[in-house]
């Protein structure tokens, strides 16, 4: 072995890292500095989330896909709203997300960016540096626009609901959570709930 470069190990989880009773954790995950992942959210493999300055905090039931990547930017945070999917290959770096949003495939937010939420960003977007995507929008391309007004709320959260199942069936060892009759009917039960609180919360979309 060459020992001119000494060997060293690096622990998954920094110690300012605050978990509060996460759905699931992969194993291969990576959380480094101050982050704040709040309960029931799930992070899948080789996901990697970033503090080295200011903080990262992940919402409530906030999914982080495979190899997705979280970050701080040059003095900004990044903080991702409750029921948001950060989905496979995307990277938040240093941006709002608010909740409810879904950040497609191979997608990219930077620093000081805000998107809104209830928002749909496309796969393989672009939202630049100090954008601004208002609630409940639909955006594609690079650099992101809208091409859409919509209340995504009941589309976004039962994929966070979709995740949260598939995080409390893997944390036993199940990897096929989705294929189960228990599935179909816990996911109907909570679709009636989310479409309540929908109706509820945004009367006027749900009369559209």
């Amino acid at each position: 072995m060459d020992d001119t470069f000494p060997q060293t190990v690096t622990p998954a989880f920094s110690p300012d890292v605050d978990l509060d009773a996460p759905a699931y954790i992969d194993p291969t995950v990576r959380l480094y500095g101050k982050i704040k992942i709040a309960k029931d959210c799930s992070l899948w493999p080789y996901a990697v989330i970033r503090a080295e300055d200011q903080e990262v905090e992940l919402g409530r039931y906030v999914n982080v896909q495979d190899h997705a990547m979280i970050h701080i930017g040059y003095g900004t945070g990044t903080s991702i709203g409750a029921y948001c999917s950060i989905t496979h290959k995307a990277t938040v770096h240093g941006a709002t997300i608010g909740e409810n949003t879904l950040i497609g495939i191979n997608s990219t937010v930077m620093d000081g960016a805000v998107v809104g939420a209830n928002c749909i960003i496309g796969g393989h977007c672009i939202v630049p540096e100090g954008k601004h995507i208002p609630d409940n929008s639909i955006a594609v391309g690079s650099p992101a626009k809208v091409i859409r007004t919509r209340n995504n709320f009941v589309a976004n959260r039962r994929n966070a609901m979709l995740y949260y199942w598939n995080a409390m069936a893997f944390a036993r060892g199940d990897h096929r959570g989705w294929a189960s009759p228990e599935y179909a009917t816990w996911m109907e039960a909570r679709m009636a709930e989310i479409g309540q609180e929908f109706r509820e919360r945004y009367p006027e979309d749900a009369q559209g």
